[in-house]
């Protein structure tokens, strides 16, 4: 897809007109725009040759020829007349979390630095702090954001990749000889980040296969080419690993190439244990094949029953599984809900209809909108006026719709001093608030901490959204008391947040499993800020899986007038 590649070049024309000074309107345009396109779920070139670019939110006539002009050619030579007008190095800088244009200016009309090495190697002998505006602390958030931007070049979150992965398994599946086709690999284990991704495939023309595989469109360099392994790399920078494998061991290799590697090696061992040899061709007594075909019957040779791929990181599922203790994961189809979408009354590209529909079309029961509270400006916060408006349009909706029923929420900032951006008299009127922290990255453990208990206190308050604040490859979690959290919500009844927006993922796997061992509840939102990020719901339900969350840990999973009555007794 040309999706991250069309996103990439509209953060590029953003970066470059900050540096130039021009019209901040301009610069929010093409960030909104970048944003838009890597957060589709859709190939934006099916999205093109249907003529719907327009429907995408921010995406105007104007930037939707730009985007017909990349498809077509390759490039946009707007972006490429820009890249011309300042040096190369400053562009670059402004890659790293942290570092604006103001700052990277300086950096180079002061230094004549043009290179991250060389930047790092400057920061690293205290060579900046004395430049204007750049201080000790400013030296040491560069080295950080240095290192956040390679770790991120490293590695993919899993939701900027995953639609792109699908789309080659439904277009192999649907138009080369293959008998079965799988994903593999952390993608299959549904990792919040991935370095590449891993396919497998049975078929009795393995050579038509790779034929096929080579030819598709996505594919910048073939690495590596043979009869059963076929190694690409894709346009944005992405391996993908191919491998055909006979049908009779399919199982086998499924699990192999599945992982993880500490997984297997504990299967490898028990199998060890009983005299036999399992690897990715089967399952054998000295040279005899036992069986292979299946997972199941991988599970089954060392005396266990199947365990979900989102558990395999040996992190205690073999130990649970020998004791019959496995949990009853969360499924799809338990959730009824999401907990977390933003609508037009603030920085959401939808109406509340809107969003109704989608979750009409998703299956689900129903939505909470949750808009930003007035203090978050960039976000365009919903002033006390415009927020008893939506109360009476949400219940206005109700009151016509018995499918699918809408809350009425907001996302409440906890400003510096820990108190909340609505007054109480407004809170209780809403069906639902989250509490969430959006300044004051940089405070300190106890301080954060802090400002999360004074919210978890609150008796208003029912969620707290996204706790550690990350954003993976961006953004490092600030620092909390994840214990002393935990405790508290057991205490006051409230629940913690799985933001399922891809960059997030927050509470993260262990932390979730972390909360409910004690008797908190988790709530998935999706933080949608279009209806098309509603589809991120499923990569909160998979972090609540690789979390060993079950339904009864997780409050989407109850029914509107279930969750209502839980609303209502947490006051």
């Amino acid at each position: 897809m040309k999706n991250y590649e069309i996103a990439a070049i509209f953060k590029g024309i953003a970066n470059i007109l900050e540096i130039k000074n021009e019209s901040p309107f301009r610069v929010r345009a093409y960030q909104k725009a970048a944003q838009s396109v890597e957060n589709l779920t859709e190939d934006i070139a099916l999205i093109a040759q249907r003529g719907d670019l327009t429907a995408i939110p921010g995406i105007g006539k104007d930037l939707a020829q730009k985007i017909n002009e990349v498809l077509t050619t390759g490039t946009l030579k707007k972006y490429e007349e820009l890249k011309k007008e300042i040096p190369p190095g400053l562009v670059e800088f402004l890659n790293i979390p942290g570092v604006g244009p103001r700052t990277a200016k300086v950096l180079y009309e002061k230094l004549g630095v043009t290179g991250i090495e060389e930047l790092e190697r400057l920061a690293q002998d205290q060579k900046l702090r004395n430049l204007p505006g750049i201080k000790a602390k400013t030296e040491e958030n560069i080295l950080k954001g240095i290192a956040l931007l390679r770790k991120g070049r490293a590695r993919f979150p899993l939701g900027s990749v995953l639609p792109q992965a699908l789309n080659i398994v439904k277009v192999l599946s649907q138009e080369a000889p293959v008998e079965r086709i799988s994903l593999a690999g952390s993608t299959r284990r549904w990792k919040e980040t991935v370095k590449d991704i891993d396919l497998l495939v049975s078929s009795p023309y393995p050579e038509e296969v790779m034929s096929f595989y080579t030819r598709l469109p996505i594919v910048a360099e073939v690495l590596v080419s043979g009869p059963t392994k076929t190694t690409i790399r894709t346009k944005e920078g992405l391996q993908y690993d191919l491998r055909v494998v006979e049908k009779e061991s399919y199982g086998a290799a499924l699990c192999y190439f599945t992982g993880s590697k500490a997984h297997n090696i504990r299967i490898r061992e028990l199998a060890s244990q009983m005299g036999l040899k399992i690897n990715e061709y089967g399952i054998f007594k000295g040279e005899r094949l036992l069986g292979g075909a299946t997972e199941e019957e991988i599970f089954a040779a060392v005396g266990l029953p199947f365990i979900p791929p989102e558990l395999r990181e040996d992190w205690g599922e073999i130990e649970a599984a020998a004791a019959g203790k496995l949990p009853r994961l969360i499924s799809p189809e338990d959730i009824k809900g999401d907990l977390h979408v933003h609508s037009r009354y603030s920085d959401g590209a939808n109406t509340v209809a809107e969003i109704a529909a989608k979750a009409r079309q998703m299956g689900l029961e129903w939505v909470v909108i949750c808009d930003h509270s007035p203090s978050l400006r960039i976000a365009r916060g919903v002033e006390i006026t415009a927020l008893k408006e939506k109360i009476a349009q949400i219940k206005t909706f109700n009151q016509k719709n018995q499918d699918v029923k809408l809350l009425c929420g907001a996302e409440v900032d906890i400003n510096l001093d820990g108190n909340l951006d609505y007054p109480d008299e407004i809170l209780k009127e809403l069906d639902l608030v989250i509490a969430a922290i959006h300044t004051g990255f940089k405070q300190d453990e106890a301080t954060q901490t802090k400002r999360l208990l004074s919210a978890i206190n609150h008796p208003y308050v029912h969620i707290i959204a996204h706790p550690t604040g990350r954003l993976l490859g961006e953004r490092e979690p600030y620092p909390i008391n994840l214990e002393l959290l935990c405790q508290a919500c057991a205490r006051a009844k409230k629940v913690l947040e799985i933001n399922a927006y891809y960059k997030r993922l927050d509470l993260n796997d262990r932390a979730s499993r972390a909360a409910a061992g004690y008797g908190v509840k988790l709530g998935i939102g999706t933080d949608a800020h279009a209806v098309e990020q509603m589809e991120f719901l499923q990569l909160g339900l998979r972090t609540a899986r690789r979390g060993w969350l079950e339904a009864k840990d997780v409050l989407n999973t109850l029914s509107y007038r279930d969750l209502t009555a839980f609303l209502a007794k947490q006051w």
